[in-house]
């Protein structure tokens, strides 16, 4: 199955495929060119489908417990001061999305929107320390009844040029439901109250919508 988002990119890439293969068919004549043109165009058709797949996960709904919200790799545990939202100290976990990952974006708790905006700006690689404050990039802030006010923010990397964020002010969202997505690589940042206790480590692969990263 596949998100919605990638709906009209996979109808251009089947598009390109079908025309690609009779070209390849009425145009070269060297068989083994033939093939080979072949395989690279059904290797960048399965790159596309697999980019775009959307698989069903059941979150356990957890009041006292922040779920990744994307799939990838821990890249950032660390306290810092967030300046957008907070003007304080928070505790920030940054998971990392290889084009490889499902990039959607899910709730990474339940709650209502109180915050959502859009900055235009870079696209310096998505591991760049500096690519949460300079890349294009989304801010959202969920207000939780056990971890108050929850920020997280979807920033594109070198290869992302679309952020798709589907929170709205004042929408009552639910752990684990899609928030948003992500095209071609990214990095997700969550900044949680400093008493928050960390259940990941540096390096780990999270299951976004699934896996615990913070518990109260």
């Amino acid at each position: 199955m596949f998100h919605k988002e990638g709906y009209k990119i996979i109808l251009a890439a089947t598009f390109i495929m079908g025309v690609g293969i009779i070209l390849i068919e009425n145009l070269v004549s060297l068989v083994w060119l033939n093939k080979l043109l072949a395989i690279l165009l059904l290797i960048f058709y399965v790159l596309i489908l697999q980019f775009f797949r959307n698989p069903k996960r059941e979150t356990p709904l957890n009041e006292q417990a922040i779920i990744a919200p994307v799939d990838g790799k821990v890249v950032v545990i660390e306290e810092v001061f967030e300046k957008e939202y907070f003007k304080d100290k928070r505790m920030q976990i940054s998971i990392f999305m290889s084009p490889l990952n499902v990039h959607i974006t899910r709730y990474p708790l339940s709650g209502v929107v109180k915050y959502s905006k859009y900055h235009p700006g870079k696209f310096l690689v998505a591991w760049h320390p500096k690519s949460s404050e300079e890349n294009e990039r989304t801010t959202i802030v969920v207000e939780n009844k056990a971890f108050g006010d929850v920020l997280y923010r979807q920033i594109a990397g070198a290869v992302a040029k679309r952020i798709v964020n589907y929170a709205k002010p004042a929408m009552q969202v639910i752990q684990g439901e899609d928030a948003g997505f992500i095209k071609f690589g990214s990095r997700v940042d969550v900044f949680l109250p400093l008493n928050t206790k960390i259940k990941v480590k540096l390096n780990d692969k999270v299951k976004g919508g699934i896996q615990t990263i913070a518990e109260l």
